[in-house]
């Protein structure tokens, strides 16, 4: 039994929690530091676990994300989202409002700027989100809700307890967008068009604590029936959702007539660059309802409202050079220098152009007269080769045989289309990435290392390999800024019960192209320590089942490397054992193999499959006819659809528990 003390303190935390969020996301004028905040937090994480029973959908610590989703469900619209006719004159925009006239008369308008985002669709039951469907064909979309929650502008549950339905729009913010199509780009995946690409597929990733990391927020514009709360304009509306801690756009306005919808789409024209979301033009809405349902809609647009979009500007300059950018994976992404040109407010004098099948695909040279944009207003792009230009001393542009970097080897990896990469596993340029993959969960598990301090630590030059961390001291992290006395404590701790790590983590840790967690395992079974790896050959590699040549050639040439000989020697003098192979504790389940499906109580995804391989058996993200029980938790996907159709035996998370405490096992993680 829960205390109702416990219960009350629970309720208080998530109101002050939720309240909090709104004034920091929403209103964006916090009433309390970052620290208390994360305080109120922590307590109620920490509650939470102590009481699994209290944990509720709508709770903040659900946010960050549950369990994978496998598939959307499609959901049939309560009513239809229809699309806007676009306009991107005056005259066109003065025409639309003659036609209202005639219609209904003298009107006002709502001035509303047009983010460049996902159309969404909120419902509420009793002020408790239930559910988030997308756009999709306007009659039908997707329901994103387990995405959707992890959104911090959107309320999980309102201040009033009342049935309703909302729309508005999901975007990225300009900061995450740049971040994510950079990191796409370091990884050689194509990067996002624009912003609107970049949130759908965001909402549409199966992972929520992905989405969680995106960093996603929302305004919200239209209450479906609002005569059903007495609302009779848009303007009414607006302030309505206000008061139900709603995000609402600031910058909308109400104009008494077209002239002043004209001045505004001007002004936000000249100003929509201040902003720190995409915006592609201004959304005209009649102001009254009654006015809206008399002038009423063709199949696929109101006739009450329009885009009035913003004019795309470009800019012809020359291409003078095309220089090379070595990302944290190796990718070398080649990046055009222009001519300064003006651009929409600024001077641009540089673009990426991704990689180079794109700039095949333009057939872009060096020399040549190019026509560019910003994509969403802000990120230079080639949009056109202005080929009749040429005077014949253009220069082509190729791959390069060589990292500008280091000097490796380029070329692309298996399964990669479209990336060049430098392939020497020691490039100085991939070294930040290389350490957050060593100190991984995965890898060494080293808490307390993440992005931001490892970046620090290799750009003091504190830190020039993964063997360097063994070797930090108190002196080293102090130097680091926002790292005080418990932290690096705390990091120093890590780091020595870190080598002690079990071989195959290590050996993954390591980063040898092509070896994943599967393979680190077989090679440390099969030659228990990291000296008798780093002496293979190639037909003794080849020998282990599942390894082919190119993988054994990476792992052959991995260990010829002189670096890594280096590397290999500081870790053993740091103390590292190269050696610990951790036989299963108990063979309990040698043979068995397990799949996990819907929100465990007791263990993330990562630590159940630890235990399962730590007893012998075998863990799978897949249900085949192979497998031989299917763990279910809460909110289970179609995994367990699937294990019913092939037979499939099912249990409860406590029913696998209680298997192996009948096969005595005591140490249950």
């Amino acid at each position: 039994m829960v205390p109702e003390k416990i219960r009350q303190e629970v309720e208080k935390l998530r109101k002050e929690i939720e309240y909090h969020n709104y004034r920091y996301y929403v209103l964006v004028s916090p009433i309390i530091s970052d620290e208390e905040y994360d305080r109120l937090m922590k307590r109620l994480i920490e509650l939470e676990e102590k009481y699994p029973e209290l944990r509720t959908p709508d709770s903040p610590t659900q946010r960050v994300g549950g369990a994978p989703v496998e598939g959307f469900e499609t959901v049939e619209h309560s009513e239809p989202m229809l699309s806007l006719d676009n306009t991107y004159s005056e005259e066109e925009i003065r025409n639309f409002d003659a036609r209202v006239k005639r219609t209904v008369g003298t009107v006002e308008y709502v001035a509303e700027l047009k983010i460049d985002g996902v159309s969404i669709a909120l419902r509420y039951e009793k002020g408790m989100l239930v559910r988030a469907i997308t756009r999709g064909d306007g009659l039908k979309g997707d329901d994103v809700t387990v995405n959707v929650k992890t959104i911090k502008s959107i309320p999980l549950r309102l201040p009033r307890e009342i049935d309703l339905e909302v729309r508005g729009e999901i975007y990225m913010p300009v900061q995450y967008f740049e971040e994510l199509n950079q990191q796409r780009e370091e990884e050689g995946l194509t990067p996002f068009a624009n912003p609107r690409n970049a949130t759908a597929g965001t909402l549409h990733l199966l992972d929520p604590r992905e989405v969680a990391k995106r960093n996603l927020d929302s305004f919200i514009y239209y209450v479906v029936k609002p005569e059903s709360f007495g609302l009779k304009t848009q303007w009414e509306a607006l302030e309505f959702l206000k008061e139900l801690h709603f995000k609402v756009n600031p910058h909308n306005a109400l104009c008494k007539n077209v002239d002043e919808v004209v001045e505004y789409w001007r002004e936000w024209s000249r100003r929509r660059h201040e902003l720190d979301y995409w915006v592609d033009g201004v959304v005209v809405k009649v102001n009254d309802f009654e006015k809206q349902r008399e002038l009423g809609a063709t199949a696929k647009s109101p006739r009450w409202a329009i885009a009035f979009k913003f004019p795309a500007q470009q800019a012809r300059t020359k291409v003078l050079n095309v220089v090379l950018q070595v990302g944290r994976t190796g990718v070398i992404t080649p990046v055009a220098e222009f001519e300064p040109v003006e651009l929409e407010g600024t001077t641009v004098k540089r673009a990426s152009l991704h990689n180079f099948d794109y700039i095949e695909e333009l057939d872009l040279r060096i020399g040549d007269y190019v026509f560019i944009e910003k994509a969403g207003g802000i990120i230079p792009q080639v949009v056109q080769v202005l080929k009749e230009l040429r005077d014949g001393d253009e220069v082509i542009v190729r791959p390069p045989d060589r990292c500008p970097v280091c000097g490796g080897v380029v070329g692309k990896e298996s399964g990669e289309y479209v990336a060049y990469k430098c392939l020497n596993p020691h490039c100085p340029a991939k070294l930040k990435r290389h350490l957050e993959v060593f100190v991984s969960r995965q890898a060494l598990d080293i808490q307390g290392l993440g992005s931001k301090i490892i970046s620090k630590l290799v750009d003091a030059q504190l830190v020039k390999d993964i063997a360097d961390l063994f070797y930090l001291t108190v002196f080293d992290l102090a130097q680091v800024s926002g790292v005080g006395p418990k932290m690096i404590s705390n990091i120093l701790s890590e780091i020595e019960r870190a080598k002690n790590v079990e071989l195959d983590r290590l050996i993954l840790g390591l980063g040898i192209p092509g070896v994943g967690e599967k393979t680190a395992k077989v090679l440390a079974q099969k030659f228990g320590s990291l000296e008798r790896l780093s002496e293979a050959s190639v037909d003794q590699l080849l020998e282990i089942e599942g390894i082919g040549e190119e993988l054994a050639r990476n792992v052959y040439e991995y260990f010829r490397n002189p670096k890594t000989r280096e590397i290999i020697e500081k870790l053993k003098k740091a103390g590292v054992q190269l050696g610990k192979v951790t036989a299963p504790e108990q063979n309990v389940l040698n043979g068995l193999t397990f799949c996990v499906t819907g929100t465990l109580k007791r263990f993330s995804r990562e630590e159940i499959k630890r235990l399962i391989e730590k007893l012998g058996g075998h863990f799978t993200d897949s249900v085949t006819r192979k497998t031989d029980y299917l763990i279910v938790g809460s909110e289970p996907g179609s995994k367990l659809e699937k294990a019913r159709k092939f037979g499939v035996k099912c249990m409860t998370e406590e029913e696998f528990l209680n298997m192996l405490r009948e096969k005595g096992v005591e140490n249950l993680g």
